[in-house]
């Protein structure tokens, strides 16, 4: 289990002004604590107030296994306005995800419902006709034998979208614990599915604010072997 430092959020900051602050958020740390508790990002936000009397909160979530961009609010106003752009569909999200498996058509759109359905003591989020409208578009940047670098753009924010639509084209992301044939190779591996930038268009007189996280060592590693 790896043991964070109170401030280490400070070490993953890409961007502050007086209403955001987006940080690159570590694979393997879950945004809030889950029904069984447990260590979360949410612990670490008291070292990022920069002198405001409360801490930031999550604009949005990431799943535990993803990395990369991740908006917090500052205070009560600008986390409402936050919100709103995001369900307003007007912040552009970019993800790197590299699969096992290259899908046929090298890019597209995947127009498919999501539902959350119960299996056993768990959930997994499944495609069905009865969902919630689901709609991501993807282009292959890079490919090299059963390997590919893909990028995704969500256009709907459904829990987990993007690793069940580039399952549904044959293009399984490799590490994902839940979703895709994995051999135990692939398995072993952290979840190669990285948040690479966000765009967000938080003032109305100034340029939309553009940040990229670089992507973290196990991804650096596959990226490589793909000329990236």
């Amino acid at each position: 289990m790896v043991t964070y430092a109170a401030d280490f959020l400070l070490d993953r900051l890409l961007y502050r002004d007086g209403l955001m602050l987006i940080i690159d958020k570590p694979a393997g740390l879950p945004v809030h604590a889950g029904p069984s508790g447990g260590d979360n990002l949410e612990n670490y936000f008291d070292a990022l107030r920069f002198g405001l009397p409360r801490p930031p909160a999550l604009a949005h979530r990431l799943d535990r296994d993803t990395s990369g961009c991740l908006v917090l609010g500052r205070h009560p106003k600008a986390l409402r306005k936050l919100h709103r752009l995001f369900s307003e569909g007007r912040i552009d999200k970019t993800y790197w995800a590299i699969t096992r498996g290259v899908p046929e058509k090298l890019s597209g759109t995947i127009d498919q419902p999501l539902k959350k359905q119960s299996r056993g003591n768990g959930w997994r989020v499944e495609i069905a006709d009865d969902g919630q409208r689901a709609v991501t578009t993807y282009r292959v940047i890079a490919r090299a034998d059963d390997m590919a670098l893909i990028e995704a753009k969500p256009k709907t924010g459904r829990t987990h979208q993007i690793r069940v639509h580039l399952n549904a084209i044959g293009a399984p992301i490799i590490g994902d614990p839940q979703y895709g044939e994995q051999t135990p190779d692939d398995r072993a591996q952290p979840m190669m599915l990285h948040a690479r930038k966000i765009i967000v268009p938080i003032s109305k007189n100034k340029d939309p604010v553009m940040v990229e996280a670089t992507p973290p060592a196990a991804m650096a590693t596959a990226l490589k072997k793909l000329g990236r």
